[in-house]
């Protein structure tokens, strides 16, 4: 750069924004999103994560010590990124990160730099628009599949998109799957790529998006794009302030596409949302040990993190963001965590089993960092709810953030454990005589029977772990304790049985863990819970 600045002009201009040989094509269609917001809506996006600034104004300025800070959302917070303006060149000089082609302006430059020195460098191995524009705005995340969709909900999409956008209330890009490369050549797209979507349009009953390659060439060759002389009329082609012939003349990778063929070609639509249209958000930072809980939740989550959401219901929906935080480059390059919120109407009681009671939202377990999910109000009449993280498989201790925004006042609280004491049975066997089986059977009587004494009224817990393919269950019953009738689990279950029970009175009670079969030999463990002091 002969004579550097900052920023040519008040705004970065999204059509100046090209990718290069080291750059990340979703992370340079995330710049140009956002820069083409703050042109259209005058108000500071990247503009203004960027220091220096000139005194008393929110302008940033080129420094000449080469020094910079960059704040961005990471892990949950804001954090601030120091970097110096050095950056990589071939041996001819020239730029080889994504760059202005505004002449000196080095602002898109100096973003990437600060985001690829958070990823480890510029062999980043890839992202996607929605984690790397959360990064860059603090934008709420969503990622929307275009495979396999009910026809209604890829309309509705379409609709929200296009109103969404034109109010300013989100930013978007789209990206491509595997493609075979005949299929891409003659289509004129980029196999795996992101595009930045710059517009959206439903003009003359034809549904169209405006989309730019962050390479700034290579072009749609379908339906509304530069060669297509079927399609384009002279009142759409005016209605949209577009050329077909004079845009042919000039490939800057921005073209028309209509939404049949998006959905043709794309794979899925990545959203950023403006946590402005929020009045209420709150979030929470917590940490899951590896060794708390199964490894895998699908009997029992009564050890997975939960949450009571109270929600005052003046309001229309709740949106709940689950943030993993990545601590390791090679946690964000192999993308082998899966993560995903769960949300039970249970008036904020704990949840311990996955599907009893259904969950009014199950959760799909996605490898992104960010997972959101929407409550409705107009979906359920409750307004205390059970939010329950869930992993697949998990190995590892997890970091997280827990956001959620409203329109409406709201709590969010982490579900405690009440339980001051605890005795757990770790010989506990099902062996010859003792395997008696359900109440059913004669032989129930010969069963394992546990005495539990409490010595005060209180909160009770009890589950029952066994091997998967073990049927299970357990009764409580009195010997000493007024005002209690003998209680049980319920049908049998595989693997993990659990009672939860309040208001127990102070008495002697007896516990009789079975399986639904007799004769059915095997090991189990029995964990005892109370708000009071015990003996078993």
């Amino acid at each position: 750069f002969s004579e550097p600045i900052l920023i040519a002009n008040k705004y970065i201009d999204c059509f100046s924004i090209k990718q290069t040989i080291v750059s990340d094509c979703s992370f340079v269609a995330s710049l140009a999103v956002s820069a083409l917001y703050e042109k259209k809506f005058g108000k500071r996006l990247l503009t203004r994560i960027i220091y220096p600034r000139k005194s008393g104004t929110k302008e940033p300025i080129y420094n000449p010590f080469g020094k910079y800070m960059v704040k961005l959302h990471l892990n949950g917070i804001q954090r601030k990124i120091i970097i110096d303006d050095t950056l990589p060149v071939d041996k001819y000089n020239d730029l080889l990160c994504s760059f202005s082609t505004k002449k000196n302006e080095i602002l898109v430059s100096l973003l990437e730099k600060a985001y690829m020195k958070v990823m480890g460098g510029y062999d980043f191995p890839g992202s996607n628009s929605s984690i790397d524009l959360h990064a860059l705005t603090g934008w709420i995340p969503e990622r929307c599949s275009l495979r396999d969709e009910p026809e209604a909900k890829i309309n509705a999409l379409f609709r929200v998109l296009m109103s969404s956008m034109a109010k300013g209330n989100v930013l978007a890009t789209v990206a491509t799957g595997e493609l075979p490369e005949s299929v891409a050549e003659r289509a004129g797209l980029i196999p795996t790529h992101a595009y930045a979507i710059l517009d959206v349009k439903h003009v003359q009953g034809v549904k169209l998006m405006m989309l730019k390659n962050p390479w700034s060439h290579v072009r749609w060759r379908g339906n509304y794009s530069d060669l297509d002389v079927t399609n384009w009329t002279k009142p759409l082609a005016e209605e949209l302030h577009y050329n077909p012939e004079s845009a042919s003349n000039f490939d800057n990778g921005v073209f028309w596409i209509d939404y049949a063929s998006v959905l043709k070609f794309f794979d899925i639509i990545y959203l950023s949302w403006n946590p402005d249209i929020f009045k209420y958000t709150f979030s929470t930072h917590q940490c899951w040990s590896a060794g708390i809980g199964p490894t895998k939740d699908t009997y029992n989550i009564g050890d997975n993190p939960q949450f009571k959401l109270s929600v005052d219901r003046s309001g229309s929906t709740v949106w709940i963001l689950l943030t993993r935080h990545i601590t390791d480059i090679e946690d964000f390059k192999y993308n082998k965590e899966y993560i995903t919120v769960y949300v039970y109407a249970t008036n904020g009681r704990r949840v311990y089993y996955p599907r009893d009671p259904s969950p009014l939202i199950e959760g799909v377990k996605i490898n992104s960092p960010h997972y959101l999910t929407k409550i409705k109000f107009n979906e359920t009449p409750e307004k205390d709810f059970t939010l329950v993280v869930g992993q697949y498989e998990k190995t590892t201790t997890i970091y997280y953030t827990l956001r959620a925004y409203s329109d409406s006042p709201f709590e969010l609280t982490k579900i405690g454990n009440p339980y001051n004491y605890v005795k757990k049975i770790t010989d506990g066997q099902w062996k010859g005589i003792s395997a008696g089986g359900c109440r059913n059977h004669p032989t129930f009587i010969n069963n394992p029977a546990y005495q539990l004494v409490l010595d005060s009224a209180g909160i009770l817990l009890i589950d029952l772990k066994a091997p998967k393919d073990v049927y299970i269950g357990f009764e409580i019953i009195p010997i000493d304790a007024s005002d209690f009738k003998k209680r049980d689990t319920g049908s049998f279950r595989s693997s993990f049985a659990v009672l939860e029970l309040d208001n127990v009175p102070a008495g002697t009670y007896e516990i009789v863990p079975s399986t639904f079969e007799p004769n059915t030999e095997a090991r189990y463990f029995l964990t005892i819970k109370a708000s009071s002091t015990m003996q078993v």
